[in-house]
């Protein structure tokens, strides 16, 4: 049996819903994380404290990147190495890594076990799941690659060709898999003005921040024309926020001494495109995020909360669900009964979808905030650095204003919470939490009421 074999359900006897499945099972690789990383052997040191190796597991696992201890100091090479399988597997969703052993070993994957691959990898429809797993992981494997190589190549006359190596693979499989977390104590500060780096770092989150669904109809289309709508509008939204992201950065941080003072004009478009396309939920720095302007941090705070595209290894709102939202509310302005894009309209149904995300995320970040503006207080930590440490958590980010160390114990757990349920998604974790209601079979009087 698939499902018995990945979490030891009997699909016979299958009563989850997919969601609960999906919640169930990031759970349990939380766990097993954390016990991993607790253990002598995954530290350098004195061993890692039971609540930093949870924290430390769900960051990797939601593939957020935000750290309260130093990953490439604090942890052995099997820590690391542990950090680095649990990225991969949140990363690309267990699901796929439970397709690819059930076709390796020959069985049979069923409906309910499509069903729930569907859920995982933000599917419209069962049909071509399996496909879809195989694909998504050998896209990974193949760009992974890619970038491990570039970044080794580049790093090889300062680190010496093997150190450099793996400082490749893991770079690598944590930016594409929008990670954030590096083995170096300033992140890739070092590397502001390096042109390899920041491309290959941005060009491997941007792509895994887009979606496989999309990587796929642009590999299978080759043809602006004939791409999906969803497709065409991932790739519109994404290019226009990391274009904003860019020349929003610039221009407010350019007479900012504390982080552009020191570099060249270079250094500066370079800094100003890194930390405007990071936003896309990749969580890596050149800069100092704290000594950025507030102005530069609320916006930062808006990018992070919509995040990356659906079925990616990001997280946050996703682009899709924004310019939903965005295009409705043009819509209601002009008047116009529908929602259209591209001589399509939108179904209802994903507007009433949207709308429910955009409520509940925000929700959770202004309740996160909330809670940490009482657990925290003893910091004198400012509104916006708490505000910034919960958008970034529930985007999956990683980018922090140098909070994220000095986190109380309350803290830490408020963010880990927001953390997993910005990687599973605020809509998913409702539904899964939900009671299950058999469909209502009448429907009372409608009546109008004022709103605004």
């Amino acid at each position: 049996m698939f499902m018995k074999k990945v979490l030891g359900y009997s699909v016979k006897h299958f009563t989850l819903s997919s969601s609960r499945i999906i919640l169930i099972g990031f759970a349990c690789l939380i766990l097993i994380g954390s016990i991993l990383l607790a253990l002598p052997i995954a530290s350098t040191g004195s061993n890692i404290s039971w609540l930093n190796a949870l924290f430390t597991s769900t960051s990797a696992v939601c593939v957020t990147g935000l750290t309260v201890v130093d990953t490439g100091a604090d942890f052995s090479l099997f820590g690391q190495a542990v950090i680095l399988l649990l990225i991969q597997v949140g990363g690309l969703g267990f699901m796929t890594f439970g397709v690819l052993i059930a076709v390796v070993m020959g069985k049979k994957i069923g409906l309910k076990e499509r069903l729930l691959i569907q859920e995982s990898s933000n599917s419209l429809s069962t049909q071509g799941v399996v496909r879809l797993s195989l694909s998504i992981f050998l896209i990974a494997l193949i760009v992974e690659i890619f970038g491990a190589a570039l970044l080794t190549l580049s790093w090889a006359s300062d680190l010496g060709f093997k150190r450099a190596l793996y400082y490749g693979v893991f770079h690598s499989i944590s930016a594409f898999n929008n990670a954030g977390f590096g083995l170096w104590p300033d992140n890739l500060s070092r590397y502001v003005g390096n042109p390899i780096v920041n491309l290959v770092i941005t060009l491997l989150f941007i792509t895994g921040g887009i979606g496989f669904t999309v990587i796929l109809d642009i590999f299978r289309k080759r043809g602006w024309r004939r791409l999906t709508l969803h497709s065409k509008l991932v790739l519109l939204t994404s290019g226009v926020l990391c274009l904003a992201g860019f020349i929003g950065i610039f221009l407010i941080e350019l007479f900012n001494s504390s982080t552009f003072g020191a570099l060249s004009w270079p250094e500066k478009l370079w800094a100003s495109y890194f930390q405007g396309v990071v936003t896309r939920t990749a969580g890596f720095n050149t800069i100092d995020i704290s000594h950025m302007l507030p102005a530069s941090q609320f916006f930062m705070i808006i990018l992070m909360f919509i995040g990356a595209s659906p079925g990616s290894t990001g997280g946050g709102i996703k682009t899709s669900t924004f310019m939903v939202l965005a295009l409705t509310i043009l819509a209601i302005i002009r008047g116009k009964r529908d929602t259209e894009l591209m001589g399509r309209r939108v179904p209802q149904s994903i507007i009433i979808r949207s709308l429910a995300i955009m409520v509940i995320s925000v929700i959770v970040v202004i309740t996160a905030t909330f809670l940490l503006t009482i657990t925290e207080h003893e910091l004198n930590r400012d509104f916006l650095a708490l505000l910034f440490e919960a958008a970034s958590a529930f985007g999956t980010v990683g980018l922090s204003m140098a909070l994220t160390p000095e986190l109380s114990v309350m803290g830490k757990l408020i963010i880990i919470l927001v953390m997993y349920i910005g990687r599973l998604g605020p809509l998913t974790l409702v539904l899964a939490l939900a009671q299950k209601n058999d469909k209502q079979k009448y429907r009372y009087p409608e009546e109008k009421i004022m709103i605004g």
